[in-house]
């Protein structure tokens, strides 16, 4: 008989809590972002993080614990071969990933593989950096309607995007560069997660708009993961943010795409405000996307705050048949060398109304001991060949 009647996994991209042992094999030599985040603040105001268990799970800075801890946590262990947004999802529900997705936010894209993609789209590629794909259509717009050239960029994570304009680049000959694109991108030296087309219009700065004719050449998980097993067994898979990307729709039954992480958690707010039967699962991309690699420690530190505000309107909100779980996907520690992400621990704080105390767990070595409480819970099998084991008794006691 399952216990939760409802399940909330809520990513709070990036969020690590202190270096792995295996980090310095990463390029990562004693990163820790929520620890030197604090230590750099000195205190946030997050008393509902604090209330939960954050503060005793991973102290720093001038911030106490919480005396009697509402919530139950853990330190995860990352067991796949990575540090990005794919690896760390695909792991919470059952994927080991063995080759690395690769990301090219420092470099741009290697010679080699720019000058095959110009070759066979027959496009000059201009751009190649990390950057906003608004501002870099706004800033090559022009060059690229003028001389007939490609826009070509990535981000923080494992993506190649190449912008077309709709009147002069024409969307078919721009999803047919991204089809070469994404077959190129298959070899392991450049193996990108996800190819994205991403048309504009418009013909000159100030005028440039992306249309909604985006199209996505994701790379499917490498097997079926818990969304998989919730959804085949009929259950509600609910993914907010990020989610339906990252794991190319499958086991999703219904998405919701947000504006921002605040927007994120208003959004999982009305969820809980209205009825389902099993899973929400939540992708807060801002920590990552907008501070982390920016390298902004107080902007990370008031993203933080702006979501514990919100925690709290979501823990009124909770039934007693719910669990709450708050993890996160890798590190991104903002005050490290660089703008790549880091190879870090991550925390896993649960929390109901129906637990009488709270308190610390034993750590786990793989993220996957998530996704196979979320199916234990529900009485549903792990598919064959995910890992991960359900700590759901250990969440059950009163």
């Amino acid at each position: 008989m399952e216990k939760y009647k409802r399940i909330f996994v809520i990513v709070l991209d990036s969020l690590g809590i202190g270096a792995m042992p295996d980090s310095p094999a990463f390029g990562d030599e004693g990163v820790d972002t929520f620890g030197h985040i604090l230590e750099k603040m000195g205190t946030l105001e997050i008393p509902n993080l604090t209330k939960l268990g954050m503060l005793n799970l991973h102290s720093a800075g001038k911030m106490k614990a919480a005396e009697k801890p509402a919530g139950r946590y853990m330190r995860l262990g990352e067991a796949s071969n990575g540090k990005d947004t794919m690896t760390g999802h695909w792991e919470m529900m059952g994927i080991r990933t063995q080759k690395p997705f690769k990301t090219f936010t420092d470099t741009g894209f290697p010679p080699e593989l720019i000058a095959e993609l110009e070759k066979r789209c027959g496009k000059r590629v201009i751009g190649n950096r990390s950057a906003s794909g608004t501002q870099i259509i706004e800033e090559l717009g022009e060059e690229e309607i003028n001389t007939g050239a490609m826009i070509v960029y990535t981000s923080a994570d494992s993506v190649l995007q190449i912008c077309g304009n709709e009147e002069t680049f024409d969307l078919a000959n721009l999803y047919r560069c991204c089809e070469i694109a994404r077959e190129i991108t298959l070899k392991d030296e450049w193996r990108v997660g996800r190819v994205i087309a991403r048309p504009y219009v418009g013909k000159r700065k100030g005028e440039f708009k992306r249309t909604s004719n985006r199209h996505d050449y994701a790379l499917k998980p490498t097997g079926p993961t818990a969304l998989n097993a919730l959804k085949d067994a009929g259950y509600d898979v609910i993914g907010v943010g990020k989610i339906n990307d990252i794991f190319c729709g499958e086991g999703i039954t219904q998405t919701h795409h947000s504006d921002s992480s605040v927007h994120g958690m208003e959004q999982t707010i009305a969820i809980c405000r209205e009825d389902f039967h099993g899973l929400c699962f939540v992708n807060l991309v801002d920590f990552d996307a907008l501070w982390g690699h920016r390298r902004n420690v107080e902007g990370y530190g008031r993203e933080i705050e702006k979501f514990d505000r919100n925690l709290g309107v979501l823990l009124e909100a909770l039934r007693e048949e719910d669990l709450l779980i708050l993890t996160a996907d890798h590190g991104n520690d903002p005050t490290y060398s660089g703008t790549d992400h880091t190879r870090e621990y991550v925390p896993l704080i649960a929390y109901a109304k129906s637990m009488k105390s709270g308190g610390t767990l034993e750590n786990e070595d793989t993220f996957a001991v998530i996704g196979a409480t979320v199916a234990d819970n529900f009485g549903v099998p792990m598919p064959e060949g995910t890992i991960g084991r359900s700590v759901l008794e250990k969440l059950c006691i009163e």
